[in-house]
């Protein structure tokens, strides 16, 4: 069906209450996105992204009173006029995947590539592996936009991915704890691993790594758990891109899983809380360097190590 829109510049208004006013008048659906020139394609973990100059979507069923949401907006929030806003009808669309235009194939490392579902990163059609331009053997994993948690577009992602890449994982199993879209777990099995367990708490994450697992051809391969308290075994590798908080709380958890001499990599880290991380985990971690990047005015961290034998 068609739909209509309203978009509005948010200035100085609070975003919730506006949001609130939306939800009332039946939206949909609500985007915060950028009004000026810098977009942000994946936000931080954890985070809702805000922008100097915020914009919101609304978007409604064509019978939505939308010039009785103009006036309640300007009377609800005390405002003498709105500030600039529009409303428009649409055109039907599968609004689902209207952001795959911009999504394309990326590289990660020398060979693993993250690329939409029905697109391929150099004209390899395998699903699997391929010989890109340069002669290497590549791993490619698909996302469906439609389900994404996690493309690789943010920094810690990338960092993670990059961290897997650089890693003989043949034979190996591992633990994606938080695992959002299931992409580091994904390619980890795409580039070697035998096995790995994909735990997330969020129903609509382990909704979109079992598809994922599908799409790419290794769900046979892969256990996706809604709790922590399901995990069983040991695991050559773990990978945990989440919250410095929840990493320090779980530490002992975390590490527990661990085998002696297994590889760790924590992300979703801010540079200025490394080192408390760090020191959650030191009575098990032998840790190398710090990595850093910058991206939108904030620095991340992905702080890898080995586990001490017992």
């Amino acid at each position: 069906m068609a739909w209509r829109q309203f978009v509005l510049n948010l200035d100085a208004l609070d975003p919730s209450a506006v949001e609130a006013i939306f939800s009332r008048f039946g939206a949909s659906s609500l985007t915060l996105t950028d009004a000026g020139d810098r977009p942000v394609l994946e936000p931080g973990p954890g985070e809702t992204p805000l922008w100097t100059d915020t914009r919101i979507t609304g978007l409604f069923s064509p019978e939505a009173d939308l010039e009785g949401l103009r006036n309640a907006l300007q009377d609800e929030l005390g405002l003498a006029e709105l500030p600039w806003h529009r409303i428009e009808d649409l055109e039907d669309r599968d609004w689902e995947r209207e952001w795959l235009k911009d999504f394309g194939p990326m590289q990660f490392g020398q060979k693993l590539w993250i690329s939409p579902k029905g697109s391929e990163p150099f004209g390899t059609n395998t699903g699997q592996k391929g010989s890109d331009p340069f002669g290497v053997r590549a791993a490619v994993v698909y996302l469906d936009p439609g389900l994404a948690f996690g493309t690789g577009t943010h920094a810690t992602t990338a960092l993670c991915l990059e961290w897997l890449d650089g890693l003989s994982l043949e034979g190996k199993t591992i633990l994606d704890y938080g695992c959002g879209s299931g992409i580091l777990s994904i390619a980890a099995l795409k580039l070697g691993c035998a096995r790995a367990v994909a735990m997330d708490i969020d129903p609509q994450a382990c909704v979109a790594t079992r598809q994922n697992a599908i799409d790419n051809d290794v769900a046979q391969n892969i256990e996706i758990l809604s709790s922590a308290d399901e995990i069983r075994g040991h695991f050559d590798l773990i990978v945990a891109n989440i919250l410095a908080a929840p990493l320090v709380q779980f530490a002992e958890s975390i590490t527990s899983t661990l085998r002696g001499h297994g590889m760790l990599a924590l992300s979703g880290i801010l540079c200025e809380q490394a080192d408390e991380v760090m020191a959650a985990y030191e009575p098990w971690i032998d840790f190398d360097d710090p990595v850093f990047r910058e991206q939108d005015g904030q620095i991340w961290s992905r702080l890898s190590g080995k586990r001490r034998a017992d």
